[in-house]
């Protein structure tokens, strides 16, 4: 009788999961409101249209604004002269045809599959030693800031990127293995010469683009509230801003917007793509860029600027505008055990959980919101491994801004793809972890020391936002 006693007991433990020693746990509980990432501006849909809804308190002007910068940003643009005058002016150098080529669907772009594929959302920054007037790294002398590896008919194209991967095994605490693919990449075919002496290369991959008008919307007292660059705290984690020029204002401000917060705002974020990716001119950057030998002006385009003043700003509404992801599964015991484990690795020193938004913005719904971006919006020293060596105003060439965290778990519905990092070169969350190093590195060997389940949940939990 005590057997069979004894025997229903254990069957009793195995059916709640606990065992002797979990007698007095206790359920986690999710902090209120937390599935609301974007505040106001969360959307309820995990679809692969996710990344493209518009928050919904936007007055009726703003709403037709929206719609029509959402056209600007989908739609093919072409090469001058054309019967589609409001879209025409591509080029004459361009690594994409359309904003959502590289971010498709608003999501978030990657490396290419094969040599050749063009305009899936990474491009390459160059740079040279020294500092422009504003601040900023200097040129290539002759192909400029960014590689464009497409051209219209006529001129020769600038140059195709090459990647080859060098191969980085990881081993885990418990023995489980991952290999790392590092990219190392070449620029071939160059149609306008060499490059110069010591150039040097910042592979970018395109972003989802949610809630950029709410990070807009954070104090830059709030964020400067997170600085510690002199790690006072003793923790290892040193963020700093950057400040970089502001083209209307004729200034430095803060950096809040691009990989290594070399962005002030959206409007000049959205000129610059416009520019360096697709060669269309705006009233931020109306001259086009050329490579010395060609003589752009003879070269048809599409007016002066190449995108009409209206329209550029609605494209911004539009990119200021994306709601933001609704959490899933937040209130699961194994999602919470992992955004427990996830403060627990001090991953919450830079993807800061939480902010408020300031009293007034643009879209003025987004006034005095509590957010859940998971970043601080500063840069961070990532060590040597993910270095691109290429300063970027105050940034150093192994600093990067920590990017927010929010819709990570649905680039996979969205996009068909878990690419992270600033190149694509992790292949899932887990490889993004492992690239983790510099200031970071403590919270990467801490990773590794964990459970398959532990890991299991934090993986959970980050699939969750």
């Amino acid at each position: 009788m005590k057997k069979i006693i004894c025997s229903l007991a254990c069957i009793a433990l195995i059916a709640t999961g606990c065992s002797k020693n979990d007698e007095d746990y206790v359920s986690l509980a999710p902090e209120e409101g937390e599935q609301y990432s974007g505040g106001v501006a969360t959307v309820n849909n995990a679809t692969e249209e996710a990344f493209g809804f518009a928050y919904t308190g936007l007055t009726s002007d703003q709403a037709t604004d929206f719609g029509v910068g959402n056209s600007f940003f989908r739609q093919t643009w072409v090469s001058a002269p054309s019967s589609t005058t409001a879209r025409d002016g591509l080029g004459p150098f361009y690594n994409a045809v359309a904003c959502a080529s590289c971010h498709f669907k608003d999501g978030r772009g990657r490396p290419p599959m094969y040599d050749g594929e063009l305009g899936r959302g990474l491009l390459i920054r160059l740079s040279t030693s020294g500092i422009n007037p504003h601040g900023g790294s200097m040129p290539d002398p002759v192909y400029g800031g960014q590689l464009q590896d497409n051209a219209i008919l006529g001129p020769a194209i600038k140059g195709q990127i090459g990647i080859t991967y060098q191969i980085i095994t990881e081993t885990f605490a418990d023995g489980t293995t991952v290999e790392l693919q590092k990219p190392i990449y070449t620029i071939n075919n160059l149609g306008y010469g060499p490059l110069a002496s010591g150039v040097m290369f910042s592979p970018r991959i395109a972003n989802q683009i949610i809630g950029l008008g709410l990070l807009e919307a954070v104090p830059e007292a709030t964020i400067l509230g997170f600085v510690d660059e002199f790690d006072a705290d003793g923790d290892g984690i040193s963020g700093r801003p950057n400040y970089v020029y502001d083209v209307l204002s004729d200034s430095q401000k803060m950096g809040r917007f691009g990989w290594k917060a070399n962005q002030p705002n959206i409007k000049q974020q959205v000129a610059g793509a416009l520019s360096g990716d697709m060669g269309i001119t705006s009233y931020i950057f109306p001259v086009e860029n050329c490579p010395p030998g060609v003589d752009c002006n003879s070269i048809p385009n599409g007016g002066s600027p190449e995108i009409t003043d209206i329209s550029f700003d609605r494209m911004v509404l539009y990119s200021s505008a994306l709601a933001v992801p609704i959490r899933r599964n937040y209130d699961d015991q194994a999602v919470l055990r992992g955004k427990q484990i996830f403060g627990d690795l001090n991953c919450i020193a830079c993807h800061k959980p939480k902010m408020q938004t300031g009293n007034s913005y643009i879209i003025s719904g987004y006034a005095n919101q509590t957010i859940r971006p998971y970043t601080d919006l500063l840069l961070h020293d990532m060590g040597p491994e993910l270095a691109d060596n290429a300063p970027d105003y105050l940034a150093t060439g192994s600093e990067w801004r920590t990017p927010p965290l929010w819709g990570i778990g649905l680039v996979q519905t969205v996009n068909g793809h878990t690419n992270f990092m600033h190149d694509g070169r992790a292949r899932n969350i887990t490889e993004a972890i492992l690239w983790h190093g510099g200031e970071a590195q403590a919270s990467k060997n801490k990773f590794k020391e964990l459970s398959t389940s532990e890991r299991e949940d934090l993986l959970k939990f980050l699939n969750s936002l």
